[in-house]
């Protein structure tokens, strides 16, 4: 019999996002961008939520156009905490268009935001050995990365919300051993196995 991962199971949503996104390599910064947002905005709230009002995220952050995201003032924020379905939180509205000019940085200084991150991983997905004994809600990866993005000036990315991240944009493969996407993942990009705090 085949197992996905047991919490693609909660719903049609959560389904599709297992099935066709979560885990899949990205190197590309619009899609990078997207990712990390929609977990920045995810704190304190459900992932199931944040599925759920994706559509109008989307709509709300100009399908995550990081320069036009940067370029957003008080006008735009009032305009997205009024819109019917939207997370009502300015501070996380104000974050995202705080980290769409840290990020606008980042690719000055590094090309790309995604050759950023993957650096932190060699360019190689990971693979962590114990896996059959519990996925961390974070781990010494994440806090370096933590800790590099808030000394850059992104805000809403603490060592949980960049593991998840890292979960989602394919850096750390989380899926269960047996899942079929775990595989199938693993053959998108180079991997490395280790422990899950190196």
């Amino acid at each position: 019999m085949v197992r996905f991962c047991a919490w693609a199971d909660k719903n049609a949503v959560n389904r599709i996002y297992h099935d066709t996104e979560w885990g899949v390599p990205v190197h590309d910064d619009r899609q990078m961008f997207e990712h990390l947002m929609l977990e920045c905005l995810q704190c304190g709230l459900s992932w199931d939520l944040i599925l759920k009002k994706r559509e109008v995220i989307c709509q709300c952050f100009s399908g995550f156009d990081f320069d036009r995201v940067a370029s957003f003032g008080e006008a735009d924020v009032n305009r997205i905490l009024n819109t019917d379905g939207m997370i009502r939180s300015r501070p996380k509205v104000w974050a995202v268009v705080n980290n769409a000019r840290c990020f606008q940085e980042v690719r000055k200084e590094f090309g790309s935001f995604c050759n950023y991150i993957w650096s932190f991983s060699g360019g190689k997905t990971i693979l962590y050995r114990d896996h059959d004994k519990g996925v961390p809600a974070s781990n010494s990866l994440s806090a370096k990365i933590s800790r590099d993005l808030k000394k850059r000036g992104f805000q809403f990315v603490g060592p949980i919300t960049v593991y998840s991240h890292l979960q989602a944009c394919g850096i750390i493969n989380d899926h269960d051993r047996d899942c079929p996407r775990c595989q199938r993942i693993n053959r998108l990009n180079q991997t490395v196995e280790l422990e899950v705090n190196e």
